[in-house]
C-alpha cells in the first residue's frame, strides 16, 4: 500500500470505541482517523473532549455521523463500534458507497441469520449482506482477510475459548463424549458502557457471579469455530470484579494418554507463525495482568499424571484482543500490514 490510508470510526463513545481510537492515532499507515458520533454528541468537536487523556495527541476532529458525509471524507475503511441493530443498518449503506468495513457488534458474526436471530432476538441482517462477511480472527482466517470488504470481529469470550481449544479439535485427542467445560470470566467493562444495575460499583465490587448460563449468546461462535458439536459443549460466564481482561479455564478429556510435551507441541506448531499468540511452557499458567492492555492472546495448560485429563487456560484483553486490538488486527490483514502495525 502507499501513502497513509484514511479511515472513519462511528460510535467511539464506549469502551472498545475508545480503545479503537487509541489504537488507530498510534498506527504507522493511517491518516488522523475522523470519529462520527450520534446526534446526541453534535457539540462534541474533538475526542479529546470525550476523553481528556488523548489531549495533547489525540485532538481527532468529531462529526455528526452519516454515511454520505464518510464517503465525502475520502475514508476507504470504516470502523463500527455500534450496537447490533445500528450496524445492521450501517454496514449496506457503507458498503453500497464503496468503502471497506470491520464491525466490531455481533450483527454479521453468523453465516445463518437465523442463528442470530434466535441467539441476539433481533431481526437479522440480509443473506446478501451475509454472504461478504469474513470473520475475523486472523489466527484462523487470515487468508480469508486479506479480500474481505466486511469483517465481522469476533466476541471477546469467544476469541478466548477458540483459541485455547482449535488447536486440539483439529488433532482429533478429544474425547467429545465426555464433554468439553468452558468456564469463562470477564471484567466489567465487557457489558459495555450503558448503566445497567447489575454493573454498578457497588453490585460489581467485592462479588462475582455467573450469568447467561445455557443462553448466552456468544455460545454459537464457540461451537461453529471450534468445530465441537454443541452438545458436547458447557460455556459458561462469569463477572470479575475487575476493571478488564478474560480467563477462560477449559477442561478436556483426551481419548487417549498424551504427554506434556506432545501439548506443548501441538500448540507451538498450531501458533507459530501467530506473534500475537503467546504459548507458555507446560505448567506454566497465564494471568489477567500479562494480558492487560495488550493484544496478545496467552495460552498455557496443565495435564495431570494420567496423561487424559487437560485444563487449558486462555487469557486476554477483552477490549483489546477481545474488540479494539482486535479490529485493528484485522484491518492489518485486509491491507497487507504487517499483523502487530499499531499494536506493538
Amino acid at each position: 500500500m502507499t501513502g497513509p490510508l484514511r479511515v472513519a470510526v462511528v460510535g467511539a463513545t464506549g469502551y472498545a470505541g475508545y480503545e479503537l481510537a487509541r489504537l488507530l492515532l498510534r498506527h504507522p499507515n493511517i491518516e488522523k482517523p475522523a470519529f462520527y458520533l450520534r446526534e446526541g454528541y453534535a457539540n462534541v468537536r474533538c475526542l479529546s473532549e470525550l476523553f481528556p487523556q488523548l489531549r495533547g495527541w489525540g485532538d481527532a476532529p468529531c462529526r455528526t455521523f452519516s454515511v454520505q458525509a464518510i464517503k465525502d471524507s475520502g475514508a476507504s475503511v470504516a470502523f463500527l463500534a455500534t450496537p447490533h441493530e445500528a450496524s445492521i443498518e450501517i454496514v449496506p449503506e457503507l458498503l453500497e458507497a464503496g468503502l471497506k468495513v470491520v464491525d466490531l457488534s455481533g450483527a454479521f458474526r453468523f453465516s445463518d441469520p437465523e442463528t442470530f436471530t434466535y441467539w441476539y432476538k433481533l431481526a437479522a441482517p440480509s443473506r446478501d449482506v451475509l454472504k461478504q462477511a469474513v470473520y475475523g480472527l486472523p489466527e484462523l482466517y487470515s487468508e480469508k482477510l486479506a479480500g474481505a470488504r466486511l469483517v465481522a470481529n469476533p466476541g471477546c469470550f469467544p476469541t478466548s475459548v477458540i483459541l485455547g481449544l482449535r488447536p486440539l479439535v483439529e488433532t482429533g485427542w478429544i474425547d467429545t463424549t465426555r464433554g468439553v467445560v468452558c468456564d469463562c470470566k470477564s471484567g466489567a467493562s465487557g457489558a459495555g458502557k450503558e448503566p445497567k444495575r447489575e454493573t454498578q460499583f457497588v453490585e460489581v465490587n467485592e462479588n462475582f457471579r455467573a450469568y447467561g448460563l445455557f443462553k448466552h449468546r456468544h455460545t454459537p461462535e464457540v461451537v461453529e469455530h471450534t468445530g465441537l458439536d454443541a452438545a458436547n459443549v458447557i460455556f459458561t460466564t462469569h463477572l470479575l470484579p475487575v476493571e478488564r481482561g478474560i480467563l477462560s479455564t477449559l477442561y478436556v478429556w483426551l481419548s487417549e494418554p498424551r504427554k506434556a510435551e506432545e501439548i506443548e507441541a501441538v500448540y507451538r506448531r498450531f501458533y507459530a507463525n501467530r506473534p500475537l499468540v503467546r504459548i507458555s511452557p507446560a505448567g506454566a499458567i497465564p494471568e489477567l495482568q500479562d494480558v492487560r492492555r495488550t493484544n496478545f492472546c496467552d495460552i498455557g495448560f496443565v495435564l495431570d499424571d494420567s496423561g487424559t485429563r487437560l485444563i487449558v487456560v486462555s487469557c486476554l484483553d477483552n477490549l483489546g484482543k477481545g474488540a479494539a486490538g482486535q479490529a485493528v488486527q484485522n484491518l492489518n490483514g485486509m491491507q497487507g500490514y504487517p499483523e502487530t502495525a499499531g499494536l506493538l
